[in-house]
């Protein structure tokens, strides 16, 4: 039989799940080194799959028992924003489809830029529904960071379009006409939460880039809006605009 190519074993790799496949046994009769190399990097890549599986069946703990239980429309909100002293804190509501599997997806902060921007996508084609809720600076003034992180969540919900039987929030309380359960670490225990977070994350950052653009002084697009030494140098400089939290401190204090 003719002796693949290092190439042509690469592609066959590509292809194989399971490593007690008769072909690994040749490969590992193989002196090339390149052939070991290709051997080395397969395993690996498994391990991590098998890992990455794991670790959703970990964060898919929540729904798993909520199905048995009877329940279809399981929702996850959560929210973005909460901490900034610029820009408006903004929610978001998920219902995943049965089946629906992105390894990798955790909590928004434990992901990169690049990961979150490739899961977004993800997530808006393959969820059942998602809905989005904003709240403004002035809002968050007027009724408080909480009240105002809750009214986003509420907001997401109605906008999803579809009604839940049953909700999922990240650490929460909310008054709503279904089962709800406030998750401690949400967005890390449950993929529902966490494919809110990654929409909420995403949702709010695209927003600030935009307000950069309008803004400059402030550097949004960097910090998007937290209270970096630059953010509050330039607002020293330039004062405040409405996108500002004036319940915040320091700037409570300034103004």
């Amino acid at each position: 039989m003719k002796q693949l190519t290092i190439s042509e074993i690469s592609v066959k790799l590509k292809d194989l799940k399971d490593d007690n496949d008769p072909f690994f046994g040749e490969l590992k009769s193989d002196g090339r080194k390149g052939v070991q190399q290709l051997l080395a990097r397969w395993d690996r890549q498994r391990a991590e799959e098998v890992r990455l599986y794991g670790r959703y069946q970990e964060m898919t703990v929540f729904e798993r028992r909520l199905k048995k239980s009877g329940w279809t429309m399981i929702a996850g909100t959560d929210e973005a924003g909460r901490g900034p002293l610029a820009g408006p804190v903004i929610a978001a509501a998920v219902i995943l489809p049965e089946g629906f599997y992105l390894p990798g997806l955790d909590d928004s902060k434990k992901l990169s830029e690049a990961k979150r921007d490739e899961f977004y996508k993800e997530i808006m084609s393959g969820a059942s529904a998602v809905g989005i809720g904003r709240i403004s600076a002035g809002e968050i003034d007027r009724i408080n960071i909480l009240q105002a992180s809750k009214k986003a969540m509420l907001l997401a919900l109605a906008d999803m379009g579809s009604t839940p039987d049953y909700l999922l929030t990240d650490a929460v309380d909310l008054d709503v006409p279904y089962q709800a359960e406030a998750v401690i670490k949400g967005d890390s225990k449950s993929v529902t939460i966490a494919a809110a977070s990654v929409i909420a994350k995403v949702t709010r950052d695209r927003y600030m880039r935009e307000l950069d653009e309008q803004y400059p002084h402030y550097g949004f697009g960097r910090n998007m809006g937290y209270g970096t030494r630059q953010h509050l140098e330039a607002i020293e400089k330039h004062g405040i605009i409405n996108e500002h939290r004036k319940s915040f401190a320091p700037i409570k204090g300034m103004y």
